[in-house]
């Protein structure tokens, strides 16, 4: 039997051998643990961190939900101060729905196309 977390590596290999982020249009990877949620902007050919964002920083009791959505706010105003506008979203082989959907809708708010 399959584990939840060794589908998920299973997806996440699958995307990631057709999703890959260049200088132009770097990748949006997302990793969701139980507690918190990170969001990095990353260059995949030169293997740099262009813009990062998590939960940590924030100090706010809230909804897990509205978190993810601060997050996403933050990982698109922190792409823009890095002169990124446009990104490929990788969801890392997490459902699109919940804490994920509302990172992704956030950063598409804050100005990021994808």
């Amino acid at each position: 039997m399959v584990t939840k977390n060794e589908r998920r590596l299973k997806i996440k290999a699958r995307v990631r051998g057709k999703v890959s982020g260049t200088p132009e249009c770097p990748r949006l990877s997302v990793f969701r643990s139980n507690k918190q949620i990170y969001a990095q902007v990353i260059d995949d050919l030169s293997g740099k961190t262009l813009a990062s964002a998590s939960s940590l920083k924030l100090e706010d009791k809230l909804p897990k939900k509205e978190i993810a959505a601060k997050v996403g706010e933050l990982i698109a105003q922190n792409a823009k101060e890095a002169g990124i506008e446009k990104v490929t979203f990788d969801r890392n082989g997490y459902l699109y729905h919940g804490r994920i959907k509302e990172l992704a809708d956030a950063a598409r708010k804050g100005g990021l196309k994808f």
